[in-house]
């Protein structure tokens, strides 16, 4: 019995050193986060001891590093990215979180440039993200006034809030921007997307990519993509959040809201419901709209994730019209209703293999409706009087579109990047949509297009980490109803020249090539109606892009300076052109053609410095020289060969600070547009083509009362600028609101 002990004895002891041994000799491994607890991939990890690297690699996009090497004492794991502060960890090491400090001026982990998750500073291509602090501190009560500021982008809108509203990047049509939430696209068929009722309740971001993205997300993306992504439930603790907020001020404005937030064991959920009410200024002018959704996410198993995200927004505006010249329309409105929801299953297959299937389904359904018949009247504007009267009519236009989508992505990463082969990540995505739509008045259903039109696209693209050089180069082939096949490549290229945060910080040059398509709307291919009858023939608008630029941190970090240029032609753009009188039905008779061409180059200078702990200062100038190249009108003032494109400043930039202290939030923006060709389109005398340049200067604070409880407040336009952005459209004059949020 003795000896059996003894030999017990002996086999527990070897087990034990055994296990001691393993864990000795086990992988370092961890898993790397930011504050917000997301992962952060592409990281640089370095194992190192006593100063000597022993091996390096990259996180993966969950996050996650491994060393197969075993290290003895005084070995260590230092975690390194562009913006983000340097992190040195002591070995061992198995499967721990390790959190990486954002820098003063930070850098983003942007999904949209490349359809996966990418750091900012490893991006060839233009980016800017609008964070969750920022959209809180602005306290904007539409996103079209969070654009306003962005580099290379150019906001226009008809009058007061909810009129129609515009976006324009680097020099494109307002419907050559593609628009995402959450990955749903909800451009109408066609590109068009109208911002005014599109609130920013329970955002989380906003990502902008400027350049043709047609190679990644097919049609409408012909100068760039901006994609929404709303708020998800987070495990604070384990009881719900609840959020409520309201303010009212001016012109009888009212905005309020509630949401409620967290995390359950593997289900997380977030859900909102927010109303705007205002007169504006001037009479039959008002704007209501009720914004509510909801994200769910469920996780199935370690590696699995199911989705599943709805919004809508029904909206009340009153449309008077071109106020500035004459008086208002009193019987016309716009109603609106749009809706889009979604449901996506995420599978983290393996270490190096990522699957996403997605359906979304999103309509928008909009009626236009004028019910009163005005007196006519003669404009008159500043000494400019009508050539003729202007009658009002009648009338009921409905345009009802909708969308099904499905959507697969995979995403192979191969090698660990510590390798001298770098690490490579291969990106194969199918995309297929059926929309459908109604165009016209129900009264006159001859008149009105009624169309279904089924698109399929494919993509396939390849990332490069090599050390300090990061490659993306992709091509999509686009089958759709109306143009049949187009092939699209792009190409993108980023290189550290040099890295670090001490005094003069990383340099990174970047370059990007892109092409970028278009289909037509409804209306162009498909209307029945012979005094606009649609063209069945029509190519798809298209785009050449090639851009560079260079950015310059300094001072450890506390600053940063972004100079982009940018060179873009646009062809095959589709005109209306009138084809003569037919006295047999007493009608002049209209068709669509491929007929315009323009081009559009300038520069992007983007400033970001972070002086002290608290402040933050932001600067961006962009110059934009456009010219129409070919025109269906070629002697026209405003859209005539040689004229620049209407509404698109030649000069315009902005100035932000952003001051936190104590409990003291401020938000300062200033912006400028300046002069740019436009049109009175009611026949002036003479006639009006230019809008003259304005500034507008918008204040907001938050005051933290308690850790419950802020006292807010916004003044927009403080000096109480009169001015236009589209001709005989005066925007809203000095506006003011104050209120309280409330966080439990």
């Amino acid at each position: 019995m003795r000896f059996t002990g003894f030999v017990l004895l002996i086999i527990c002891a070897g087990i034990l050193g055994a296990l001691s041994l393993a864990q000795t000799n086990s992988t370092i491994s961890g898993i790397v986060r930011d504050p917000n607890h997301a992962f952060i991939p592409r990281a640089t990890v370095r194992l190192s001891a006593n100063t000597v690297e022993l091996a390096r690699t990259l996180t993966d996009q969950q996050g996650r590093f491994r060393f197969a090497q075993t290290c003895s004492a005084g070995c260590s794991v230092e975690i390194q990215l562009s913006g983000f502060q340097a992190k040195r960890v002591a070995v061992p090491l198995v499967d721990q979180e390790i959190q990486l400090d954002v820098a003063r001026i930070q850098e983003e982990v942007n999904v949209t440039a490349n359809r996966t998750e990418t750091p900012t500073g490893q991006i060839g291509s233009s980016t800017s993200t609008i964070s969750a602090d920022e959209i809180v501190a602005r306290q904007s009560l539409v996103v079209s006034d969070l654009l306003q500021v962005v580099p290379g982008v150019t906001v226009n809108r008809s009058g007061g809030l909810g009129t129609i509203t515009s976006l324009f990047i680097r020099g494109g049509e307002s419907d050559h921007t593609k628009i995402l939430v959450d990955g749903v696209p909800i451009n109408e068929p066609g590109g068009a997307f109208d911002f005014s009722n599109l609130t920013p309740d329970d955002l989380e971001r906003v990502e902008i990519v400027r350049g043709p993205q047609s190679a990644l997300f097919g049609s409408d993306a012909m100068t760039g993509v901006v994609q929404f992504f709303t708020r998800r439930g987070q495990a604070e603790d384990s009881r719900p959040h609840l959020r409520l907020n309201f303010d009212a001020g001016k012109y009888n404005t009212f905005h309020g809201g509630a949401g409620v937030g967290g995390q359950f064991q593997k289900f997380d959920y977030d859900g909102y419901w927010s109303r705007i009410d205002t007169d504006n200024q001037g009479p039959d002018a008002d704007f209501s709209d009720s914004t509510g959704g909801a994200n769910l996410g469920l996780g199935l198993g370690k590696h699995t994730q199911l989705r599943w995200v709805i919004r809508g927004d029904s909206s009340h505006a009153s449309t008077p019209g071109q106020t500035a010249f004459g008086p208002p329309d009193t019987g016309a409105f716009l109603r609106r209703a749009d809706g889009y929801t979604s449901l996506a299953v995420k599978d983290h297959t393996t270490g190096s293999w990522d699957q996403r299937l997605m359906y979304t389904y999103d309509r928008s359904r909009q009626v236009s409706r004028d019910e009163i018949e005005d007196p006519p009247f003669t404009p008159v504007f500043d000494g400019h009087v009508g050539q003729f009267e202007l009658f009002d009519f009648i009338f009921n236009f409905v345009n009802d579109t909708r969308r099904h989508h499905i959507g697969y992505q995979s995403d192979l990463t191969l090698g660990s990047g510590g390798e001298r082969w770098g690490q490579h990540i291969l990106t194969l995505a199918f995309d297929w949509d059926v929309e459908q739509g109604f165009i016209g008045d129900p009264s006159f259903p001859s008149g009105a297009t009624s169309a279904e039109r089924n698109n399929f696209g494919g993509t396939f693209q390849h990332q490069a980490v090599l050390g300090r050089l990061f490659l993306s180069n992709g091509v999509r082939v686009e089958q759709n109803g109306s143009f049949g096949q187009a092939l699209v490549p792009r190409s993108s290229a980023a290189f550290l020249i040099r890295q670090g945060t001490h005094g003069l910080g990383a340099t990174k040059l970047k370059f990007n090539f892109g092409m970028g398509i278009k289909e037509p709307n409804f209306t162009e291919s498909f209307s029945p109606e012979p005094s606009f009858r649609g063209n069945p023939n029509l190519r798809p608008e298209r785009a050449r892009s090639f851009d560079f630029g260079i950015e310059q941190r300094f001072w450890g970090d506390l600053a940063k300076v972004e100079v982009n240029w940018f060179d873009n032609r646009f062809r095959d753009l589709i005109q209306f052109e009138s084809l003569g009188f037919d006295p047999a039905t007493q009608m002049f008779l209209g068709s669509f053609f491929n007929v315009n061409r323009t081009k559009a180059n300038g520069s992007e200078v983007i400033v970001e410095a972070a002086p002290v702990a608290g402040l933050r200062l932001t600067a961006a100038y962009t110059y934009l020289n456009s010219r129409i190249l070919e025109s269906s009108t070629p002697s026209d003032p405003v859209f005539g060969v040689g004229q620049s494109l209407q509404r698109r400043p030649r000069h315009s930039g902005s100035l932000g600070i952003s001051w936190n202290w104590r409990r003291l939030t401020l938000n300062s923006t200033t912006l400028y547009v300046g002069r740019r060709v436009d049109s009175d389109f009611v026949s002036l005398n003479p006639p009006l083509t230019s809008a003259d340049p304005y500034s507008k200067w918008d204040l907001a604070w938050t005051y933290r009362i308690t850790k419950q409880l802020s006292y807010l407040g916004v003044i927009e336009n403080m000096l109480d600028r009169s001015y236009m952005e589209a001709l005989g459209f005066p925007a809203l004059r000095i506006t003011y609101r104050t209120g309280l949020r409330f966080r439990f």
